[in-house]
């Protein structure tokens, strides 16, 4: 009787423990890495580490993944991690290569007078990063001779053509779609994505922690703060104001700094294209114009249309651009970094809104239009 209570005792232990390592491995494969990203995922599958992409384009909905291991063979979607070597094609990737420390894997690029980091333009005069045309039409002979490792395309505007041989020829293709993002933590956790494939999750992770901790923090600020000024945003261009939706990335910062945004109550999450009437019937009374384009001078405004004289955010001079903020070849400051800094556009806006809240703080992105 003892012997088959000891076997019923041990039968029992042995399918607990399976259980217990179905339930485990199952944990592992569910468990996600991000937290506010929606367009990529980075999840562990019993020995193996996937990354995710949900969403290649605004139309394109279908799954990849990314095995990453000590192989590469694009036609199993492989690829070799830590990569040593690497081509981008948005200045917005530059920011993290650099926070990681990773840039100097960078050896490829279209059109890198766009590229504004002191850091990476030293790179570039020295004959180390090669110029690669333009994103639509990348100069394909350069970029095989350089064999990176991966290469980041932009899913904006794909060239398709290119990455298809280059798939022939076994380099790897990722189409970044971070742009999609609709919130500015979402947008900003993609260093978590460049942290995988450098083997660096934990510096990303830390990087991000802090970026997310800051943001939170400086949202908490104006809160509750009852006197909020009402803002407009976008320019004219023809006839048609392009203005940011109501559930948009620019909206959402409008939202975190507790401003009143003319079109909040909008739906969708691209812009609306609006006459003048319907903008001046909303915006004629806004405190602030933030965003107006890439206009530098009050009279660039005027000149290029005298109804913006109706508005009171322009007779009282508070209008902002972020047109003013360039690196040394003329590379847009806030295009390449505020994807990874949304702390500092919220600190921005906060600032020209609230000063007094941020005392010691100077406006990174935005300058006033004189």
């Amino acid at each position: 009787m003892k012997y088959y209570l000891l076997l019923f005792i041990t039968l029992h232990s042995l399918v607990q423990c399976k259980n217990q390592a179905k339930k485990h491995k199952k944990e592992l494969v569910n468990k996600s890495f991000i937290k506010y990203a929606k367009g990529f995922d980075i999840i562990i599958d019993g020995n193996e580490k996937k990354l995710v992409l949900k969403r290649m384009s605004q139309a394109y909905n279908k799954r990849q993944t990314f095995i990453l291991g000590n192989e590469t063979n694009v036609f199993e979607n492989k690829i070799k991690v830590p990569i040593q070597s690497i081509v981008l094609t948005s200045t917005n990737h530059i920011p993290i290569l650099e926070s990681l420390n990773t840039e100097p894997s960078l050896i490829g690029f279209p059109n890198t007078q766009y590229i504004s980091s002191k850091i990476t333009r030293d790179r570039i005069k020295k004959g180390k990063i090669m110029e690669l045309g333009i994103k639509q039409e990348i100069n394909t002979e350069k970029l095989i001779n350089l064999k990176p490792d991966l290469v980041v395309g932009y899913s904006l505007h794909p060239n398709n053509k290119l990455y298809k041989y280059l798939k022939k020829i076994n380099i790897p293709v990722i189409l970044n779609s971070d742009w999609l993002e609709e919130s500015p933590l979402g947008r900003a956790e993609w260093i978590k994505f460049f942290g995988v494939l450098y083997g660096k999750e934990k510096e990303a992770d830390s990087i991000f922690s802090k970026i997310e901790s800051e943001y939170l923090r400086v949202k908490s600020l104006v809160k509750d703060y009852r006197n909020k000024s009402t803002v407009i945003s976008g320019n004219m261009f023809k006839d048609v104001w392009n203005v940011p939706a109501g559930n948009s990335y620019l909206a959402l910062f409008f939202k975190d700094a507790n401003l009143n945004y003319a079109w909040k109550d909008t739906q969708g999450t691209g812009s609306l294209n609006l006459n003048f009437e319907s903008v001046l019937e909303k915006g004629k009374n806004a405190d602030f114009w933030l965003n107006c384009g890439l206009f530098e001078t009050m009279d660039q405004l005027k000149k290029s249309n005298y109804i913006f004289k109706n508005f009171k955010s322009f007779n009282n001079n508070n209008i902002y651009t972020i047109a003013h903020k360039k690196g040394e070849t003329g590379g847009l400051i806030y295009f390449e970094l505020s994807p990874m800094r949304p702390d500092l556009v919220l600190k921005d806006l906060i600032k020209i809104t609230n000063p007094s809240l941020l005392d010691n703080y100077e406006l990174t992105f935005f300058s006033k239009l004189k």
